[in-house]
């Protein structure tokens, strides 16, 4: 079993290494391709990872009844490192007392104020969260037709040298023609795991969107009416 193994793996190698120059280059894009989207695949796992357990442990602390200021004090000391709903409570708070200690404006100005800060925030998470989800998504829908372009031109070959033959069999073009079918079979290998990881972190991202929206939401309810109690 294991020889026969070994001499199936020999014989793809076999063909890669005798393939066209064309076909070469076009199966060395497609690993490359694959490697670099294998890699940005498990980044970006770890990344929605730590997005939600970031998200989770926030909320925990926001909902727990602490004071609201003592807890801005603290994330503000470190703001570098805030990401998430703790960015866009950093944000919208420092915007909050920064309006409502002046003279003369009216609460409804210092939620817009509130909201314009936390969307920028948001607007931000949103670019880091996206970060290369459109290099997947480009390998995902490109791959394949890279891969059959190097079949196509496999099958050129194949049946061009035929026309030196007198009496061809499928010996002849057999060879050729698995060469061609390789970079298809690589195309796909290629493909299929960027379309899955991309259709899965799109939905991971919109997911964390929605989840830090209605956080904004709620946390610009609570600062309206500590506005409107501040000026009764």
């Amino acid at each position: 079993m294991n020889i026969a193994a070994s001499s199936e793996g020999m014989n793809i190698l076999s063909l890669v290494l005798h393939a066209s120059l064309p076909v070469q280059l076009v199966l060395l894009l497609l690993v490359l391709a694959s490697v670099i989207s294998w890699t940005m695949i498990f980044r970006r796992w770890f990344v929605f990872k730590l997005a939600e357990r970031e998200a989770e442990r926030f909320e925990q602390q926001f909902w727990s009844g602490g004071n609201v200021n003592q807890m801005y004090t603290e994330l503000s000391r470190d703001e570098a490192k805030q990401t998430g709903m703790a960015s866009m409570f950093v944000e919208g708070f420092r915007e909050y007392k920064r309006l409502v200690g002046q003279h003369k404006i009216e609460p409804m100005d210092v939620l817009e104020g509130v909201q314009r800060a936390m969307r920028v925030a948001l607007s931000r998470e949103i670019n880091y969260l996206e970060t290369h989800l459109s290099f997947l998504a480009t390998v995902g829908s490109t791959s394949p037709y890279v891969g059959l372009f190097g079949t196509v031109w496999g099958i050129m070959n194949s049946f061009r040298a035929l026309g030196s033959i007198s009496q061809p069999t499928i010996a002849h073009v057999a060879p050729g023609i698995a060469e061609a079918l390789i970079a298809t079979a690589i195309g796909l290998f290629a493909a299929i795991p960027a379309v899955i990881a991309y259709n899965r972190y799109a939905n991971n991202v919109e997911r964390l969107v929605a989840r830090y929206e209605i956080f904004m939401e709620e946390f610009a309810s609570i600062l309206q009416r500590q506005a409107f109690a501040s000026r009764a």
